[in-house]
């Protein structure tokens, strides 16, 4: 049973190590990989299944199997909630940020419901026994919660860089920025790639009208403050 119990130990902190690196980031999901995923996931499941059915996976075998990708999948997320953390202390305070009620409130509420599913998926609450499943599931329940909590949907305009999902933008590698609609801006910065080149890209977000001077302002200094490093970089990258 020890054996086991440092088997999952491991597969979690791993599954955590992956999660805090910044190898995969979500604006890297489009449809065909998050379909080609799904149906991967699908598939495996439904072989998984049809063995267990068929006696070709037994009990004894499958329930370390499910633990494992239970433990896995909790410290993926555990270890992608700590990054968020990080990178939040890494942007500093906030200057701007859009709230409303589906942004702030309804991402929170889905957190919690997950968080207590979870802990009753446990059964540590209750009167049932605690198995290794239940335990597990109800773990991996509980880190997706923690990471939907500690996610934010609309970018953060921090003292020293915007927060878009999961990257950080330092202010020194935005570009420029500009009204795309009456209620969204668009703002341009250099994104660097896993092999190290820089490219320009962009991101638009929705601002409400009564907001529109304030955002006007954060950009406005933080792209004052830094045009120096901007136009040494260009003159560089020229020569």
């Amino acid at each position: 049973m020890w054996i086991l119990t440092l088997f999952l130990i491991l597969i979690g902190l791993a599954s955590a190590f992956v999660g805090y690196s910044e190898w995969f980031t979500i604006d890297r999901l489009n449809k065909s990989n998050v379909l080609n995923g799904t149906l991967l996931v699908l598939t495996v499941f439904t072989l998984l299944m049809v063995a267990f059915v068929m006696g070709y996976f037994p009990q004894n075998f499958a329930a370390p199997v499910m633990m494992g990708i239970y433990s896995a999948i909790a410290g993926f997320f555990l270890g992608y909630s700590y990054r968020l953390i990080v990178l939040r202390k890494k942007a500093a305070h906030g200057l701007y940020q859009h709230r409303s009620f589906l942004v702030d409130h309804a991402p929170n509420l889905l957190a919690v419901v997950l968080v207590i599913y979870g802990v009753f998926r446990t059964a540590i609450l209750s009167d049932q026994a605690v198995t290794g499943i239940r335990l597990s599931s109800g773990i991996s329940l509980m880190s997706f919660g923690a990471f939907i909590w500690t996610l934010n949907a609309v970018p953060e305009f921090r003292s020293n860089g915007i927060i878009l999902l999961d990257r950080f933008i330092h202010w020194r590698n935005v570009i420029s920025w500009r009204w795309d609609s009456e209620s969204s801006i668009m703002i341009e910065f250099i994104l660097e790639d896993s092999k190290g080149e820089e490219k320009l890209s962009q991101f638009v977000t929705s601002i409400p009208e009564d907001e529109k001077k304030e955002i006007e302002i954060v950009l406005k200094s933080k792209l004052e403050e830094f045009e120096e490093y901007r136009k040494e970089k260009m003159f560089k990258n020229n020569n």
